[in-house]
């Protein structure tokens, strides 16, 4: 019997030599095959004698022994004398029983077949004579199968014999048919078969099911990220005496269990809990118990939530007027959804409930609406609701609720900004003519407020301030918008609204006002910025004393007109001429359409009506500013959206909606001189007529020549209304904005504009100068002397840096800040610390500290006088530290250029160690009290005041460090602490980050750079921590591509740095989900430029239209947009023509030009 059915052939072949012993383990001796093969034959046999014609007859079963005895005999003699027949046969014999295996393996063998029977019977049927055929033939009869029931005479022992074998009850152990294998030679192999012919697959071998191969949970799947989340029980090791003997372990106890153990026959050490002792007494834990402490995790888990949940029920139930209470249990409910199924709705659901994100919202909205019906008149609880169900709302629904709000609460600026910006940031409703007109009502009701208008509702305080805010957020909404002339048309009212009103009216509410206005604006007479204006004021007194005497003009002032051409180039592609176009005129008409008089004009005249501005355009939005600060920052904020740097930067509520340039990552000269580099603080906010494309370098060119004489002009309007400190400032924007265009052409080596630039800006400097109110400033003779040193006149800067010193009389601030950065510049000139240039600037400051005029430098200033200068520094700054000086303002500016002159002084004559040490004790002064004896400043001056020192304090000492960095070898720890530091101080300082990226950008760890930046996001609400982190991972990508690129070609990942891009994508995820980054167009344009460069397309475009579910308002985006889908510029274009973008370009108007 063979061991394996499909060996059953192989170990029943005659075989020679040895290989019939290599076989002998496959056959099974104690067992004879030919047992079951002689009765399978003589049933065929006899079978066969049947159907030729010989009838069925039924006879009584016999017994089994005697033939069984017959058979053996006749299988156990072999015929040795047909050895030789049976040689020639043998070829026969194995085509047969090759063609039976061949049979059985196509059909397939089931539980009632064998193989080794298929095989014996091939292999032994030509073996059998003609003599044994014939004594089968004859004994046919007795072996044919009867019917019971056909016997005559029965019996208690009859029995019938099956002479068919059934092998599978000796293969298997049981009978049983479901513990047969079923097996089809069609899948895995099985020993002892030709694999590359024939394989087994076995089925029904167990009646096991088929196992789901479930892959292995990572780490971050929802049920291994709960279990994250799940607190560990506190184990705390006890505190006993320490013993010299040894012990047998270390005990530990539990947060409850505070008992010592109770040692027992069945607790000999202690150190069974009880529950574990109960067991072994074969008790069950009590009720008690079980209520006290629950037994899994889990259970922990969610008594611990619920002992929350109802600490917040019964909190909020007895002091129902606590709003940060009901904030507090609305932002609860993320807590309690985190975790594992305390709200689950039977027994064993807390892993398969699904939580959904509308659930949370429902609890959420519940806990409002009681937290509303105890607290009726509080703003914060219904922003709150109203936020909430911008998920699941409509936006007319939420259109409707805003305007409820708005008008049970008219007198509450906040809410009001928030109106505007959630109006503002709907696309589905936004247009730009909606959105104006609703900044125009918010304005006037406020102003109606203010007036005392509405009795109902009483001014709160800080609403002028706040008034002030919203109206330059509505002035770069319209510019954003490309409708730039009614911006400038909107300053230009305010400007005469504020300081040229007549005294006949300003004792009109406002409304009264600007009823009067209305005529002096439509009369047609110059406004401000423009040639010839006079004024609201002038203009009443005229129209009272009989009208304007009409002067004729000056024949030399028709210069000719800037080259109005807009297509230059017609064999560019259609959308590349559009671009070129469009952003020709927005920087070309950005100042509203007049009718010149003198050339005979009208209304009519004008080709681009959207050019005029009309009264109702502007007349809602005018406003009252009494403040003399706010009306100085008005015209600040004026000449800064005009591009002037003049030091104001929108409001912290409008900034990120304004800023929409990549400015703030421009370093200038800042990488070449780091003391003395200009920082123009345009804070990411394009100026008026700039839609240049992402990725231009920011440098102040300057307007064309009407765009520049409207700037001359309202510097010469403006001037004479302020005097002293202001004025000043005034001309130091005017001076540093000429300086800037210097600075320009000196970056585009562009040496015919250099020479006719610097000479205009000489000319205006010492016009200034030349006025006896600037005799004495300072801070003018700075920047014309550094004007000097810039274009490349050393000695004749020096000149004019001796001159100003020479005419100090008192040493206050501005004297010192004089003093730096001639010292400033000197260091820079020369690199080498022992050389020339450093003597010199220690020269300039040790003249600071005596009483004498500061001379030109003749020699090396001797040891005793730098011991000396030394010491006045410090006697100076412990009077600044004085209490009598802490009150005054002007304390404060003496103390920072104090302390910078010192530090730098120190550097230069001790090393950076000394300057770093000066730092640290002012810091330290400005911070807070470090110890009795060294109070601190803190105690009569103001947070600001405070704040604006250390922070120019903490700007000189890190630009100390770049230099130093920069001139000698040192290590660039000492700088990237310091950045570090003053960054969690300033996390908004654009300076710093820019430092902190470029020198972060050396190393190539930068995983240290990323902790800081994750650190930095999560502590502050400011934008410019995940606009620098960006830029920083865009510079790293930047340089890794060109590492890998060979001669600009294809990229070779050399560097395993694919994860850079996922990881851009994330802070760009991350940066919109913050609460300033979903309304940042700058921040939207960064994103859209990146996935473009990525080269996806369609991802792109899409990441477009979500911008403009965010940003529908900003132009820039559409032209974005043009630029990378040339394909979908049509689209592009009538969707700014359905939202009222200005289009100052049609496409009907661009196929007229390209015609001609």
């Amino acid at each position: 019997m063979a061991l394996f059915p499909a060996f059953a052939v192989v170990s029943e072949a005659p075989d020679v030599g040895s290989s019939r012993k290599e076989l002998d383990w496959l056959s099974n001796p104690s067992f004879c095959v030919g047992t079951e093969t002689s009765l399978s034959q003589q049933t065929e046999g006899a079978t066969a004698l049947v159907s030729e014609g010989s009838p069925l007859i039924r006879s009584p079963v016999k017994s089994e022994s005697s033939d069984e005895s017959d058979t053996n005999k006749k299988l156990k003699q072999t015929s040795r004398k047909k050895k030789k027949e049976k040689k020639k046969k043998r070829k026969h014999q194995h085509k047969s029983a090759k063609r039976k295996r061949g049979q059985s393996s196509s059909s397939g063998s089931e539980p009632d077949t064998d193989p080794a029977d298929q095989s014996s019977r091939g292999r032994d049927s030509k073996k059998e004579s003609e003599k044994a055929n014939q004594e089968n033939a004859a004994a046919a009869v007795g072996h044919c199968f009867v019917w019971l029931e056909d016997v005559q005479s029965l019996t208690g022992e009859t029995f019938r014999t099956d002479k068919k074998p059934d092998p599978a009850n000796w293969e298997y152990k049981s009978l049983y048919r479901g513990d047969i294998a079923r097996y089809k030679r069609k899948g895995d192999s099985c020993l002892g078969i030709n694999p590359k012919k024939q394989c087994i697959s076995w089925e029904g071998a167990s009646a096991e099911k088929k196992r789901s191969h479930k892959p292995a949970e990572r780490y971050f799947t929802k049920k291994n990220v709960g279990l994250m989340k799940v607190e560990g029980v506190a184990v705390s090791r006890k505190t006993e005496p320490p013993s010299s003997e040894p012990i047998a372990f270390i005990p530990v106890t539990g947060p409850e269990d505070v008992a010592p153990p109770v040692t027992t026959w069945l607790n000999p050490l202690g150190i069974y809990d009880q529950s574990t002792t109960q067991w072994l007494q074969g008790q069950g834990p009590s009720e008690e118990q079980e209520l006290k402490q629950p037994d899994s995790q889990p259970d922990r888990e969610n008594a611990l939530l619920k002992a929350k949940v109802e600490e917040f029920n019964r909190r909020v139930r007895e002091t129902p007027r606590d709003i940060q209470l009901w904030m507090a249990f609305v932002a609860f409910q993320d807590e309690v959804m985190r975790s594992p199924g305390l709200y689950a709705m039977a027994e064993g659901e807390q892993e398969k409930q699904k939580r959904s994100l509308k659930l949370v919202l429902e609890k959420k909205l519940a806990i409002l609406e009681r937290a509303i019906e105890s607290n009726q008149s509080s703003v914060d609880l219904k922003l709150a609701k109203l936020k909430l169900c911008s998920g699941f709302w409509e936006p007319s629904t939420l259109v409707k609720e805003w305007q409820k709000l708005i008008f049970l609460h008219p007198n509450n600026t906040a809410l009001w900004q928030k109106y505007l910006l959630f109006c503002q940031s709907q696309f589905s409703t936004f247009s730009v003519s909606k959105i104006h007109s609703l900044y125009g009502k918010c304005l006037s009701t406020l102003s109606a407020v203010k007036d005392g208008s509405i009795l109902s509702h009483p001014e709160l305080p800080g609403t002028e301030e706040a008034m002030f805010a919203l109206f330059l957020q509505q002035c770069h909404f319209l510019r954003q918008a490309g409708h730039s002339e009614k911006a400038v048309s909107l300053f230009q009212a305010m400007v005469d609204f504020t300081f040229f009103k007549p005294d006949s009216v300003k004792d009109l509410p406002t409304k009264g006002q600007v009823e009067f206005f209305e005529p002096f604006w439509d009369s047609g007479e110059p406004r401000a910025g423009e040639k010839g204006a006079r004024g609201w004021r002038a203009w009443m007194h005229q129209q009272e004393r009989g009208g304007w005497v009409v002067i004729s003009p000056d024949d030399d002032d028709d210069d000719p007109e800037d080259d109005d051409q807009d297509i230059r180039d017609k064999t560019l592609p259609r959308w590349q001429i559009w671009l070129a176009a469009e952003r020709s005129r927005d920087q070309r008409h950005w100042r509203p359409w007049r009718p010149d008089k003198t050339k005979k004009q009208t209304e009519e005249d004008c080709e681009d009506p959207e050019r005029q501005v009309l009264f109702d355009d502007i007349g809602q939005s005018l406003i009252r500013l009494s403040s003399p600060e706010l009306q100085f920052q008005l015209i600040a904020a004026f000449l800064q959206f005009l591009g002037v740097p003049s030091g104001f930067g929108p409001p912290a509520s409008c900034l990120y909606l304004a800023m929409d340039g990549n400015s703030i990552f421009d370093h200038g000269l800042c990488d070449e001189k780091p003391l003395t580099s200009l920082n123009l603080s345009f804070s990411g906010v394009s100026c008026i007529g700039r839609t240049d494309r992402l990725g231009c370098r920011r440098w102040t060119r300057g307007h064309n020549r009407e765009g520049e004489e409207f700037i001359r002009n309202m510097f010469h309007l403006v001037m004479p209304l302020f005097s002293g400190k202001e004025r000043s400032q005034l001309c130091f924007s005017w001076l540093q904005y000429e300086m800037a265009k210097v600075i320009w052409c000196l970056h585009t080596k562009n040496k015919k504009r250099l020479k006719s630039q610097g000479k205009n800006c000489k000319k205006l400097a010492k016009n200034l100068l030349k006025e006896p109110e600037n005799r004495n400033n300072f801070c003018l003779w700075k920047q014309y002397a550094h004007l000097e040193w810039l274009l490349g006149n050393t000695e004749d800067a020096r000149k004019v840096f001796d001159t100003a010193l020479s005419l100090a009389g008192s040493k206050d601030h501005e004297l010192c800040e004089l003093s730096l950065l001639y010292a400033e510049l000197e260091v820079e000139l020369c690199p080498d610390l022992r050389g020339a240039a450093p003597a010199r600037a220690v020269h300039i400051l040790t003249r600071l500290t005596e009483n004498g005029p500061c001379g030109p430098y003749t020699e090396p200033v001797l040891a005793v006088h730098i011991l000396k200068a030394r010491k006045a520094y410090e006697h100076a700054l412990q009077d600044c530290w004085g209490e009598s000086h802490i009150s005054n303002p002007a304390a404060f500016g003496r103390l920072i250029s104090l302390a910078k002159c010192f530090m730098l002084f120190q550097y230069l004559t001790m090393g950076i160690e000394a300057a770093v040490h000066i730092y640290e004790q002012v810091s330290a002064k400005l911070k807070g009290p470090v110890s009795p004896e060294c109070p601190g400043l803190q105690g009569g001056a103001s947070p600001q005041s405070l704040g604006s020192a250390l922070e120019a304090v903490t700007l000189m000492h890190t630009s100390l460090l770049r230099f130093h960095a920069r001139v000698s070898v040192c290590p660039l720890a000492p700088l990237r602490e310091a950045l570090s530091q003053a960054l969690k101080l300033y996390p908004d300082n654009h300076v710093l980050w820019r430092s902190y990226v470029q020198v972060q950008s050396k190393s190539h760890d930068a995983s240290k750079t990323r902790r800081f930046f994750d650190a930095i996001t999560r502590s502050t609400k400011s934008l410019e921590p995940w606009l620098f982190a960006i830029e920083a991972e865009k510079m790293r990508k930047r340089l890794v591509e060109m590492v890998q690129r060979v001669d600009g070609r294809e990229v070779h990942a050399t560097i395993p740095e694919t994860g850079l891009t996922h990881r851009i994508k994330a802070l760009f995820e991350n940066a919109i989900q913050s609460d300033n980054g979903s309304q940042c167009p700058l921040l939207w344009r960064m994103y859209l430029n990146f996935l473009v460069s990525l080269g996806n397309k369609e991802r792109s475009k899409g990441m477009f239209y979500r911008a403009l579910q965010n940003c529908p308002w900003a132009k820039v985006l559409y032209t974005d947009a043009v630029e990378y889908f040339p394909d979908a510029m049509q689209e592009v274009l009538d969707l700014m023509t359905e939202k009222e973008l200005r289009v100052r370009l049609p496409l009907e108007e661009l196929e007229l030009l390209l015609e001609d």
